[in-house]
């Protein structure tokens, strides 16, 4: 058809072209929406001097077939063909009056229907010009009719777990086509089909696909039907009945002797609502002092031993029964107050839950004291070695060699002169211990044996340099320790009598 078409055209041109002025001016192309009205406009223009008009023949182009649809001839008048008498007129009045004009011949579509999208050829025969024409291209639109429906006014959630349509939303007999998505928290997924009717429209129908639960229950699903530049919106909240979901509560897990007002809850989410509580204790029968009111169970009294057990509850509607437990212990004392229990209790358990109450920060606080305390004791151990070891000699005896009036020298050597056989003390005596005589055959110490003037004996040491220059002999060795020798500045005194200089002892 669209072959065809262009081809139409193409010969139109062409024969505009070969005439001598006139023209037909036509729009290209034109739509409108089943049911609506648009207008085909047809003007000819006509030369000068001008031609004789003879008559107007609008045509129907269908798949290279014409059909007549309006003729406006000056002598005969007009005349609108079936099936199209009844929805088309000329625009113009002035072209159905007894002397027509026909240079504006413009026709009305009235009520659009499918079927009336084609190409439509306006025609101009003329004296003595002969025929000119143009075409116009008419789309027609169907704007699609939108609904969404639940596939079931009753959405049951069975324990199978198992995918159901729950919502459909359809666009039917649409031209051209619309697309649908949907807008939902639902964790679910749609389906798409697409029917192709013989009238030229389209009908769109998806379905959303999700397992029916208690989540999902009163949850909002939205279908969006997007055709052309518009869009469609339609929603449903979904209505999901299911099990009661049971849990008991007012067991906190610090049932005491002789406490009061305790009390046990079942608790159920369902819909439709549980309509039968039914209470009982596994492995023995409710205790005596125990009034049961609805879904509590209320314990009359003092809490005594014979309160704790398993207790159940079961929670009853339309759709099932569902079941919950609760272990219940009892204990001596408030766990609260106690200062012999840090361990805190459990609360209760049901349908496999358990939550725990905080602990005390009483071992919390112990462990942070004697962390704190041993930090101490490792600082004071740390500072006590660390100034012992400050005060540990690290020098080398062998990098200076002192070497003192007796002939020692510092590195613990023998100076030149032989060391004595003996030397005598005093015994009676606990002072600084003095040399009496020194051992040999005749040898007598004295003041009188020394020469005080000599300069050795003024300094309190000499080197091993400069002893080496020199000649020892024995009074080297005797002498007596009239007096303590002074000691530099710079000097250090040992244990064993000897001096080293401060660099040494700091190294």
């Amino acid at each position: 058809m669209a072959l065809c078409v262009g081809i139409w055209i193409l010969l139109l041109a062409l024969r505009i072209q070969a005439g001598s002025g006139q023209m037909v001016q036509m729009d290209p192309s034109k739509s409108g929406f089943v049911g609506s009205q648009v207008e085909l406009r047809c003007i000819f223009i006509n030369s000068n001097p001008p031609v004789k008009i003879s008559q107007v023949t609008w045509q129907k182009l269908l798949n290279g077939t014409k059909q007549n649809v309006a003729i406006a001839n000056p002598a005969l008048g007009v005349s609108v063909l079936p099936p199209f008498k009844e929805r088309v007129s000329f625009k113009q009045a002035a072209v159905r009056h007894r002397t027509p004009s026909l240079e504006d011949t413009t026709i009305v579509f009235s009520s659009l229907q499918l079927s009336d999208e084609a190409a439509y050829i306006c025609e101009y025969t003329t004296f003595p010009a002969g025929n000119r024409e143009n075409m116009v291209n008419l789309t027609v639109y169907a704007r699609p009719l939108t609904r969404m429906t639940l596939t079931t006014p009753t959405i049951v959630a069975r324990a199978q777990k198992r995918k159901m349509t729950v919502a459909t939303c359809v666009s039917v007999n649409g031209k051209p086509p619309s697309v649908i998505r949907w807008d939902t928290r639902l964790k679910g997924e749609a389906t798409f089909q697409e029917n192709h009717n013989p009238n030229g429209t389209m009908t769109i129908r998806s379905n959303y696909v999700v397992i029916p639960s208690r989540e999902t229950h009163k949850q909002k699903l939205t279908c969006i039907v997007t055709y052309r530049n518009e869009k469609i919106t339609d929603s449903v909240v979904l209505n999901v009945q299911y099990e009661p979901e049971v849990k008991i509560e007012g067991f906190d897990g610090n049932w005491y002797l002789n406490r009061q007002n305790v009390q046990l809850t079942c608790r159920a989410d369902a819909n439709p609502p549980v309509t039968i509580y039914q209470w009982k204790l596994l492995n023995g029968s409710l205790p005596s002092n125990v009034e049961i009111k609805n879904n509590t169970l209320f314990f009359k009294g003092p809490v005594t031993y014979d309160l704790a057990g398993t207790y159940v509850c079961d929670a009853t509607n339309s759709i099932g029964t569902r079941t919950g437990i609760v272990d219940v212990n009892i204990t001596e004392n408030n766990l609260r107050t106690s200062s012999k229990k840090f361990k805190s209790p459990i609360s209760p358990t049901t349908t496999g839950k358990t939550t725990q109450e905080p602990s005390t920060p009483a071992p919390i606080i112990g462990g942070v004291v004697g962390g704190v305390a041993l930090l101490a004791i490792a600082a004071i151990l740390l500072y006590v070695f660390l100034r012992r070891r400050q005060r540990t000699f690290k020098g080398d005896y062998s990098t200076k060699k002192h070497v003192y009036g007796n002939g020692y020298s510092k590195a613990g050597g023998l100076s030149n002169p032989p060391m004595p056989k003996s030397l005598q003390y005093p015994d009676d005596s606990d002072d600084e211990k003095k040399p009496a005589q020194i051992g040999g055959p005749g040898f007598q110490a004295g003041e009188r044996d020394f020469d005080h003037e000599s300069d050795d004996l003024k300094k309190p040491y000499f080197t091993v340099d400069e002893g080496e220059s020199r000649e020892y002999d024995e009074r080297t060795l005797a002498f007596q320790y009239d007096t303590e020798p002074e000691i530099a500045d710079d000097m250090i005194s040992q244990t064993d009598g000897s001096v080293i200089s401060k660099k040494e002892w700091y190294v």
